[in-house]
Order: C-alpha cells, then sequence, then structure tokens
C-alpha cells in the first residue's frame, strides 16, 4: 500500500499539465441535487461518489444568483470566506462549524445536549489537471441516551492479559473518529481528512486521501456508506469507452481492538485490507448498471501481521473468491441500477449476496422524484432497504464488514428492513426537511459486526423515527444554514426507550452524521 501511495505521488508531481477536478461534497443537501433529473442537464454517472466536477458541474447548477452591492454581505451569502485566484491556481478557505443545543424532552435527568464543532475548510486546484482538499475538524459534544450507548459500545476494544477477553473503552461516533472522555457524560474527538485528485488523460482520473465514500443513488448504501469513519484509500476511474466505466478502488481498514502486546507505549489496532471492483454500463442516458465486488482481506490477528495476499491487487473478479479460503476474504458482490423512466422520475435499486452464499442477502429499492406540484427545488424521496441476520459477517469475526468498528454498509448493520421517507423544499433560502424512518428488526443484535464475538441477547421487535427540521440557508457553496429540528424516536424492543428530541443550532453542513438509527 505504501508503494502504491508513493507511485501516485510521483506522478502528482511530475505529470503536471494545465479545468476544476475536486470532488462533489458527499451531503445529503448535495446529493439530493446531483441526482435532480428535472433539468435538461443532470448526472447520469456510475453512482460511486463522491462525483468530480470535471464530469458533472454542480456548482454551476447550484450556484446563487442573488446580487449583493457589498463584499461582506458576497461573502456570507455567495462565497468562500477566502478565495485566491490566479492563471494557474484557485484556493478557497471556510470555516467549518456545528454550533447546536437540544434537549431530550423523554430524559429524566434533563441533560443539555450540544455539538461544538471548530474546524476549516480547504480547497485548492492547481494548473489544469490536479485539485486537493483538506479538512480538520475539533469536537466536543454530548448526544442522546440513544446515541450515546450506541457509540459507546463500539469503543476501543483492550484484551485483559490472563483471560484473553476483550473489553470496551472510550466511544466512536460514526462518520468522525474515536472518543476520549469529555467531563462527566460528553465525548472529546478530532479528526483531519483530505484528499488529491490527479487528471492525467482525458479517460483517467486517480485520488487518494482518507475523505468519505458512497456507493448508491439511495439513502442508504448496501456496498459502502460514508457513516463509518476516515480511512486511507487509493481509486482510479478509467472512462473504458462513452458506455464503460470501471472503478478500481483499495482502502486500509483498522478492526478498533488493541493488540496484546506491544513494543510502542500504545499497543498497535489490528489491520485489514478492502478492495472494490466496480464496472459501470451505461445502456443509455437514463439507464445504468454495475456489477460490484467488495473483498475485506486478512492481515493477521492479535498475535502475527502480515502482508496482504497479492491477489487483493486484482481487478478481476470472482477470481479471490474462488481461489482463497473463506477465513482469508469476506466478500460481498452486488449489482447498482438507476433508471429514469421520465423526466424528474428516478428508480434505483441495489442487490447483494455474501460471499455467495444464499443466507446473506441484502436488497434495496428506491424512488426519487422531483418538482412535485411544479414546486422547483422540492423533493421526495421513498426507500426500502432488506438486510438478512448473516450479510456482511464472517466466520472469522476479524473480517467482518466494518471499519473502526462501524458498518461498511447500512448503519443498522444486518438483520432489519428498513422503510424511509424523505422530503425537503427550499423557497428563497428558507427550506424545511421532513423524514420518517420504520425498522423491522428480527433476531438482531447491534454489535454482530464487531471484530469479536459478543454473546448478547437478539432482539425483535420495531423502532420509529421522525425528523422535522426548518432553517435558513446562507450560503450554498458551504450549506451555510441556521435550523431547528425535533426528533422524535420510538424504540419498541426488549427495552423500550422513547426520545422526544428538539435542536437548534448553526453549522456547515458539508458531511453527514446519521443518528437516525
Amino acid at each position: 500500500m505504501k508503494s502504491i501511495v508513493f507511485t501516485y505521488l510521483l506522478i502528482v508531481c511530475f505529470s503536471f499539465a494545465y479545468s476544476q477536478q475536486n470532488s462533489i461534497l458527499l451531503h445529503t443537501y448535495y446529493k439530493d441535487r446531483l441526482f435532480d433529473n428535472s433539468k435538461s442537464t443532470f448526472y447520469h454517472g456510475a453512482s460511486f461518489l463522491p462525483a468530480f466536477e470535471n464530469e458533472f458541474d454542480l456548482n454551476s447548477i447550484n450556484r446563487d444568483s442573488s446580487i449583493f452591492y457589498y463584499d461582506a454581505l458576497e461573502v456570507l451569502f455567495k462565497k468562500h470566506l477566502i478565495e485566491v485566484k490566479g492563471e494557474n491556481y484557485y484556493f478557497t478557505i471556510s470555516p467549518n462549524v456545528d454550533f447546536s443545543m437540544g434537549k431530550d424532552r423523554n430524559d429524566t435527568n434533563e441533560r443539555r445536549l450540544f455539538q461544538n464543532t471548530r474546524g476549516v475548510f480547504i480547497e485548492g486546484d492547481l494548473l489544469k489537471n490536479f485539485s486537493f482538499s483538506t479538512a480538520i475538524y475539533e469536537n466536543q459534544s454530548r448526544f442522546s441516551n440513544y446515541e450515546s450507548a450506541y457509540y459507546s459500545s463500539v469503543g476501543e476494544l483492550y484484551p485483559n492479559q490472563t483471560s484473553g477477553i476483550y473489553s470496551t473503552q472510550n466511544a466512536v461516533v460514526p462518520g468522525s473518529a474515536r472518543t476520549k472522555p469529555f467531563k462527566k457524560d460528553g465525548f472529546d474527538y478530532g479528526y483531519a481528512v483530505g484528499n488529491i485528485i490527479y487528471k492525467p488523460h482525458r479517460s483517467i482520473l486517480l485520488s487518494a486521501g482518507n475523505t468519505a465514500q458512497f456507493i448508491g443513488d439511495g439513502y442508504r448504501s448496501l456496498f459502502l456508506s460514508d457513516n463509518g469513519a476516515p480511512a486511507p484509500f487509493l481509486r482510479s476511474t478509467f472512462q473504458l469507452s462513452k458506455k464503460w466505466q470501471f472503478n478500481y478502488f483499495r482502502m486500509r481498514l483498522i478492526n478498533l481492538m488493541r493488540r496484546p502486546k506491544s513494543s510502542s507505549v500504545e499497543a498497535y489496532y489490528e489491520t485489514k485490507g478492502f478492495s472494490a471492483n466496480y464496472l459501470t454500463y451505461e445502456v443509455s442516458k437514463n439507464i445504468s448498471i454495475s456489477f460490484f465486488e467488495g473483498i475485506i482481506w486478512s492481515k493477521g490477528d492479535s498475535i502475527v501481521s502480515k502482508s496482504v495476499h497479492p491477489l487483493f491487487y486484482n481487478p478481476i473478479p470472482f477470481v479471490a473468491e474462488f481461489a482463497l479460503d473463506k477465513e482469508e476474504i469476506n466478500s460481498v458482490l452486488g449489482l447498482n441500477a438507476s433508471i429514469t423512466p421520465y423526466k424528474s422520475h428516478r428508480i434505483y435499486g441495489q442487490f447483494a449476496i455474501g460471499n455467495l452464499n444464499t443466507d446473506q442477502i441484502a436488497f434495496q429499492l428506491g424512488y426519487r422524484g422531483y418538482n412535485y406540484f411544479g414546486l422547483k427545488n422540492f423533493m421526495l424521496q421513498l426507500e426500502y432497504n432488506n438486510v438478512s441476520k448473516e450479510m456482511y459477517s464472517s466466520n472469522n469475526p476479524r473480517l467482518n464488514y466494518s471499519h473502526y468498528n462501524l458498518p461498511l454498509g447500512p448503519i443498522k448493520g444486518n438483520a432489519f428492513q428498513e422503510f424511509i421517507l424523505r422530503s425537503n423544499y427550499e423557497i428563497k433560502r428558507v427550506y424545511c426537511e421532513i423524514k420518517g424512518i420504520v425498522y423491522i428488526l428480527k433476531d438482531y443484535t447491534p454489535l454482530t459486526l464487531l471484530p469479536v464475538n459478543k454473546n448478547l441477547p437478539q432482539q425483535t421487535g420495531s423502532i420509529f423515527l421522525q425528523q422535522i427540521e426548518l432553517g435558513y440557508r446562507f450560503n450554498k457553496k458551504m450549506n451555510w444554514n441556521l435550523f431547528g429540528s425535533w426528533q422524535y424516536r420510538s424504540e419498541l424492543l426488549s427495552n423500550s426507550q422513547i426520545t422526544n428530541l428538539f435542536n437548534i443550532g448553526l453549522r456547515t453542513g458539508i458531511n453527514n452524521h446519521y443518528n437516525d438509527f
């Protein structure tokens, strides 16, 4: 992996030629607009996200045409905080914040909930074919009870030197990082993400970094989702012809469990590899079908560390599945499809099978519609996800389909059905978003994808979640908005729990932080 990174950097440093290549932000605000096919020009790519500015110019479609007569208002409503532009370069710097306060009206302890995120977001374009971005986050948070319980349950695993049993310490916040305690019941965590993007040829695009990735047209992804923690990756996109595209993706994952012995101050975590080969055939402008192969690769255990198998680098599907033992790999094969039957309507779906085992099945069916009732900037989304009990799991739990003890696919893991209804509408910067989710769980265990076996009781029941958010969006470039939200969550399991959560805040929404589980 290190040698490949070095090769990428050499290509970047010594192959400059003289357009913007940066990636489109992954927040649902941008994703909803990316898939908006109500206009004459719309995205019809492979749905391996983030998409890149050179293949679809969302910035020009989503631009703010308002006129302001003062520089301060131009910056607030239309620009980045700092923009530096020259003949062969363009740099932007913006604050990256999330300040919010809330309260769960059903919390008898009457805790004050909060999110305090400070950071900076930087993007740049150099010459014609090279771009980069980076973001830094420093956070202190106090979450609702159901969030805190889950984040703490997937924390770092430490071995008992005598019994060998792993205990859990600290926590992991999805989409962010591992934490340390803050005050009595809060979390303190910081992290940084970034990527570099280089296009040496009109048919080849290379990227590397640790930013979030997402595969699919839906709200959830059964293949690769952005609810996990940042992980270093290499991605190459090859436009083989007008109709065929191939994405070659490799990533280094971590099981957040300490090795029993180490010569360093802190014991190392166990690592594993992830490979994805994603081949897309664009039948027409309105229909695309993609084949996905994702494999988790062994790099040892708590005692022995080893190099990843050479087939990790192989771009041809099915070779590893038939050549290697199931103790060495855990595979997910699938199909992603997107169909635009009419203008403003998109039907999409995914199907996945684990280890070619019919007991490991998952599928998704969804719909997006835009501009209902003649309302511009109106979106309606319906989605159904069904994931079997054994999906994403391996006989060797260290090869479960996870990173940082979080699922690589849907945040709920497996053994669930999910019904999603989302709708949003914006007029003159004022927006409203409504979301309703129903989970039906059968023999569900929330920690089934941890890298160690936890003998927890299985749960059968349902979860109902409704959320309404009202806000004022100052700036589209950074999704800078003032908001207020209400979330009601009813958990009908062995231990019923109700959350009645109110929040107000100010944030730049460029990444997703899912709490709808």
